[in-house]
């Protein structure tokens, strides 16, 4: 991790999906960075010990998939802070498996986790950040946006993940003017705690097999990344889906 990095020191971070995985790494580096966060997860329990340990933290219950959630965190956010300058959309869920088997409901909760609830608590708070005349709107992408995974069956979970990508371009083009920079974060198979990808033999050799540095991710690997694109070090970055695999989505 780092220190306080330019053009987030102080500055307010909302991050969704902060109780465990990339979300709460997420939260952790962009506090060392002096961000003031809104924790938002549906497990608000690990959101409250969270914030025990960061400097500035203010953890609020929230489904994405509900609109009263979605309402309840943006106006807490505001009403606690005063204002929201980092919006990270990490809140997702993932489903693999062949695609003549995804069920309705499967393909329905992906869509109303993955997209909607993305984009409904984005333009909440992206009307927040028009008014203010600037923001910064960080989405999670994947790979699987763009490239298959092969060793998965990821149908409903890539065609959300590239609505993510193609909303991230759109969001970025009719905001651009008015002060409010969007962009998407796609990263591959990183450890977490909660993440067993890196524990299986196959696995990882499936991942080497794929990745022309010939390694697996380092959990810090995509601290850099993620502050790059929050801060003003990505200042005239815009629309951009930035991949963090290895070199994976190169072949």
């Amino acid at each position: 991790m780092t220190g306080a990095v330019a053009g987030i020191e102080g500055r307010v971070a909302l991050v969704t999906g902060t109780s465990s995985g990339l979300g709460r790494r997420f939260a952790e580096v962009l506090d060392e960075a002096g961000a003031r966060l809104v924790l938002a997860s549906r497990r608000h329990g690990d959101d409250l010990d969270l914030a025990a340990k960061l400097r500035d933290a203010w953890p609020v219950a929230c489904d994405v998939r509900a609109a009263a959630d979605r309402e309840a965190l943006v106006s807490q956010a505001v009403e606690h802070f005063g204002q929201i300058d980092i919006l990270v959309n990490n809140a997702g869920i993932a489903h693999s498996g062949p695609a003549e088997d995804e069920s309705a409901e499967q393909w329905q909760d992906l869509i109303d986790t993955n997209l909607t609830g993305l984009f409904a608590l984005t333009q909440l708070v992206g009307r927040h950040m028009l008014g203010r005349g600037g923001g910064v709107i960080v989405n999670v992408a994947s790979p699987a946006a763009s490239i298959s995974l092969d060793r998965y069956g990821l149908a409903g979970y890539g065609a959300t993940k590239a609505g993510v990508v193609a909303l991230t371009r759109e969001l970025a083009a009719q905001w651009g003017g008015r002060g409010v920079r969007v962009n998407a974060l796609a990263p591959a198979f990183f450890p977490t705690a909660t993440a067993g990808f890196l524990e299986d033999p196959d696995q990882v050799a499936w991942i080497l097999s794929h990745t022309p540095l010939g390694r697996t991710a380092r959990a810090s690997e995509l601290d850099g990344p993620m502050l790059f694109l929050a801060s003003d070090a990505s200042s005239f970055v815009t629309g951009q889906t930035l991949m963090v695999d290895g070199g994976w989505s190169c072949r």
